[in-house]
């Protein structure tokens, strides 16, 4: 049976006509690293405001009844509270919370400067892959495809031997093949700058 058609390729967009600071925008609107990285820093805030609170007393105040028989006769008032008189144990704890935070803030702007050199090494490669398809198919096909036919009369008239047709089938051939590593290349860096964008372009 014969195979089935190929699915088309994905239209690349012209990457002189993508808007580069909104990509720039919506990688650090949407993507899931730099997100994840967001709710790190958030944890690690909210850990420093708690052990900030700890500097404070906690007080405790509870109320119960005191039963004699089977009847309430009095009731009891409790206050209890602590007081934080472990100082260095507690300044530790603070520093060792502002350095979690000042980590996770960090680890957040090394991920958002990777994830934008990703994303303009991708749009560059993207380019570059466009331009090399364009030259294999408006250029060297083309003149590979003429070198063929001229090969292919000359040895049918005897003029070209053997090993000059195939050779210029082989340029033909290799043009066809650059084109179409140039497309696969287009489409990879496509879905790299979509999965970075966490959207479709």
């Amino acid at each position: 049976a014969p195979l089935a058609d190929p699915a088309a390729l994905r239209r690349v967009p012209d990457t002189e006509k993508l808007d580069q600071n909104a990509l720039r925008d919506n990688l650090r609107a949407r993507n899931p690293q730099l997100s994840a990285e967001a709710a790190r820093v958030t944890a690690a805030e909210k850990n420093r405001e708690l052990v900030y609170r700890n500097r404070y007393p906690d007080f405790n105040l509870g109320v119960s009844p005191l039963q004699t028989g089977g009847a309430v006769n009095e009731w009891g008032l409790m206050v209890e509270f602590n007081l934080p008189l472990q100082q260095e144990s507690r300044r530790a704890q603070e520093r060792e919370a502002q350095s979690m935070l000042a980590a996770a803030e960090a680890r957040r702007e090394a991920t958002r400067n990777q994830l934008l050199a990703e994303l303009a090494e991708n749009i560059s490669e993207l380019d570059a892959a466009r331009r090399v398809e364009y030259l294999a198919q408006n250029s060297q096909l083309p003149q590979a495809e003429l070198s063929f036919k001229a090969a292919l009369a000359g040895y049918e008239n005897g003029k070209v031997d053997f090993s000059t047709l195939l050779d210029a089938q082989r340029q033909m051939l290799k043009a066809r093949l650059d084109a179409l590593k140039a497309q696969g290349e287009a489409q990879k860096r496509l879905a790299e700058i979509e999965r970075l964008l966490g959207e479709d372009l």
